[in-house]
């Protein structure tokens, strides 16, 4: 790959990536003044999982330096492969099982998906390793994932769970609580789920004042996720198209 001096955008798929943020920027912009809000109060996380490190190196080009991965071996490759582009800011967003905390802790900016007090201390433990070893300089921050339907298949602690593991994230040393995090039931009307998103956010809000990230929203349902104060959309079909590759 070209080094981050050297970045082009030629070529259909470049075209295709920026035709596809254009549209889509309109979109989170239009879906912010309906409800509202200024354009820039919400964040844009593609998500690339499943899309080849080329992909991300052109949305770099186009000014995008956030990008989310869900599968700790394929990000970590990416991670390697990219390392040229020095302002990245890699997000994992997917289920974390803990034996593979120490490895996303040693680049992840910030892990989407806790959801339980054994995770929050693996990746204290990790982040806390790569800090040691210099790999990082930043405590790890982190959303606590919540579940709006209480299916464990799913992931997310449970509301009675919520701020004794804010608690905890709070007094780690190498971890930052960032803010909440949640995916609507499948069978959910979306306004009604991230109306109790909401609600669970302003609670927490309530007892750490600092944890303002609420990501929630994606390709099907952004606009619901914004009304109800999303501040981070999680985007990939609507950005980067279909899979190119499978999932096995």
């Amino acid at each position: 790959m070209a080094n981050e001096a050297q970045v082009t955008f030629e070529g259909e798929r470049a075209e295709q990536l920026a035709g596809s943020l254009r549209a889509l920027t309109a979109r989170i912009d239009a879906a912010c003044r309906a409800a509202g809000r200024a354009p820039g109060e919400v964040r844009l996380l593609p998500v690339t999982k499943f899309h080849p490190a080329s992909d991300i190196e052109i949305l770099y080009g186009l000014g995008l330096r956030e990008f989310g991965e869900s599968r700790e071996q394929e990000a970590s490759g990416k991670v390697a492969q990219l390392r040229h582009l020095s302002r990245v800011r890699w997000e994992f967003i997917g289920r974390l099982q803990r034996n593979k905390a120490k490895s996303v802790a040693r680049w992840a900016n910030t892990v989407y998906s806790v959801d339980s007090d054994r995770l929050a201390s693996a990746l204290d433990a990790g982040a806390r390793a790569a800090l040691d070893a210099g790999e990082r300089d930043t405590p790890l921050r982190v959303l606590l994932q919540v579940s709006l339907d209480a299916d464990p298949a799913r992931g997310g602690a449970y509301e009675a769970e919520l701020l004794a593991l804010a608690d905890q994230v709070e007094t780690a040393a190498s971890l930052q609580l960032g803010g909440l995090m949640a995916i609507p039931p499948l069978d959910a009307e979306p306004d009604a789920a991230f109306a109790q998103l909401a609600r669970l956010h302003t609670s927490l809000l309530a007892e750490h004042p600092q944890a303002t990230e609420l990501s929630a929203g994606m390709s099907n349902d952004l606009e619901a996720a914004i009304r109800h104060g999303s501040t981070c959309v999680r985007v990939g079909t609507a950005l980067m198209g279909a899979r190119p590759i499978t999932s096995a």
